[in-house]
């Protein structure tokens, strides 16, 4: 075997001969990422509904092809996925490159962190051009689901909820459902979650807890659920979470005594599985899916408990106390077999380690990182974030030391990651900073202020969602108003 002195480059050239190759043979139909676990659908035809044989690979893997499928091309991917793997992360950034979407709330794998290439690395003055601008989203805080060429939000448009789709490249509108009543209260009106794409479905649950399943063609409902009908109860600031689609199952935080998390049948919307043994009440992050022992899991954080749930059955795998405070928002971070999360109110952040039968482990626990909602990203060991009363702060993930931080140069916000860049948004200003995630320090390379702004924010809300970065397009969102950016490099 040949040395690479340089793993980046042999993760680039093999992933785009492997992904050339498999795409031009026009028998790979779809390709997704979660957390680790990559399922790979190759098919000569079109799909036909008919039942695939799976091939597990190690725990890393699962391959399904149709019959139609040649055992020769079978084990030439196979091969191909298996070659790719002998660079860490070779696999997992190479197909959220080629994929080029932004499917769910955090990106293919929740992770806020993005490895497509072609970015600018450095903006013009005044920020890079705009590309279209529309202004009829609605009143909220939901983020941009992209994928497929189409944009899928929800907004709260007279009076009620809605679940739209548009056009990715112009902004133009597709098309448009309602969720339900609009949800109010004086932080800001209506919906907060990000809509949940999955192959020709798209996922939305609404602040009032409406649930549906739709065409992401022309909005076509198939299913509907609320989760009061799961045992639930709108929290303060309204149902929040963005739900997160695991291979045939959905799965949500409804809250309450039937159990915290459920896992729905994503055809039918048929409840497979409560959580009986985790029943707090919801708050407002998101849960992740990751593998440990050999066994996939559901991590999700509460007020109460950080917790790991079986995705088979729902049981409780191993939980560790939490002490939060008014809200509970980030989502949490899975990394070599630890979990680390982090809530604003002054309670701080907490990494743990999973071992064997789920054994548990506290690395650190700290106030270090105080993260509010604006979420915190992993790029190369290092968490990169804005933390309550100290300001954008990178920490050591394995020690949770504090590297840095810079307080005067920006103000709270929320951020994403994308080839080693940090996308920075404060929340009261509108100001947009492109910054290296470098453990080195507070490096600028660009910023702007996003405008016009809205006129319908409530005095207390803040520009809270997201920014989005995909196929060069920098997505930010002020209320009913939705900006599309060129951030390609050209």
């Amino acid at each position: 075997m040949t040395q690479v002195n340089d793993p980046r480059r042999c993760r680039e050239s093999a992933l785009n001969v492997a992904i050339r190759y498999i795409i031009s043979s026009r028998q790979a139909e779809n390709v997704l990422v979660f957390n680790g676990m990559f399922h790979v659908t190759i098919s000569r035809d079109k799909p036909s509904g008919r039942s695939v044989d799976p091939l597990v690979v190690a725990p890393h893997f699962v391959i399904r092809t149709s019959s139609a499928v040649s055992p020769m091309f079978r084990n030439l991917v196979l091969i191909i996925l298996c070659s790719c793997c002998l660079v860490p992360g070779g696999l997992s950034r190479g197909l959220r490159a080629a994929e080029g979407s932004w499917p769910q709330f955090r990106g293919p794998d929740r992770t806020d962190v993005s490895w497509e290439k072609g970015i600018l690395k450095k903006w013009p003055p005044g920020g890079p051009p705009r590309v279209w601008l529309y202004r009829d989203t609605g009143v909220g805080y939901s983020g941009p689901a992209i994928a497929g060429g189409r944009l899928f939000i929800m907004g709260a448009r007279d009076g009620s909820e809605q679940l739209m789709a548009l056009d990715a490249a112009s902004g133009k509108p597709l098309w448009s459902i309602e969720l339900g009543e609009e949800f109010e209260n004086r932080w800001g009106n209506g919906p907060r979650g990000t809509p949940t794409v999955d192959g020709p479905w798209v996922y939305a649950l609404s602040a009032r807890g409406n649930l549906v399943s739709a065409s992401v063609t022309d909005g076509r409902v198939r299913w509907k659920r609320t989760m009061q009908q799961l045992g639930g109860s709108i929290p303060n600031w309204g149902y929040c979470e963005s739900v997160l689609v695991d291979g045939d199952r959905l799965v949500c935080t409804p809250g309450g005594e039937q159990g915290a998390l459920a896992a729905l049948n994503k055809q039918t919307g048929e409840v497979l599985w409560h959580s009986q043994d985790f029943t707090d009440g919801a708050q407002y992050a998101s849960i992740i899916a990751a593998d440990h022992n050999g066994v996939r899991q559901y991590i999700q954080l509460t007020k109460q408990t950080l917790v790991g749930i079986h995705a088979e059955n729902g049981d409780v795998l191993w939980r560790s106390g939490w002490s939060g405070q008014t809200a509970v928002i980030p989502t949490p971070i899975f990394h070599d077999s630890s979990v680390y999360i982090t809530s604003g109110y002054g309670v701080g952040c907490k990494r743990i380690a999973l071992g064997p039968r789920f054994s548990l482990q506290e690395i650190y626990a700290n106030k270090v990182m105080k993260n509010h909602h604006g979420g915190v990203v992993l790029i190369d060991d290092h968490l990169y974030g804005y933390s309550d009363g100290l300001g954008w702060l990178c920490q050591d993930f394995a020690s949770g030391e504090q590297v840095w931080r810079e307080k005067q140069a920006l103000g709270k916000g929320a951020l994403t990651c994308v080839d080693g860049m940090l996308y920075c948004l404060d929340e009261s200003d509108g100001s947009v900073v492109l910054a290296e995630a470098s453990p080195a320090g507070w490096r600028e390379h660009g910023r702007f202020v996003l405008e016009p702004q809205t006129q319908l924010r409530k005095p207390a809300g803040r520009i809270w969602t997201h920014p989005v970065v995909v196929g060069g397009r920098l997505y930010l969102r002020d209320q009913e108003l939705l900006f599309c950016f060129d951030v390609a490099a050209r």
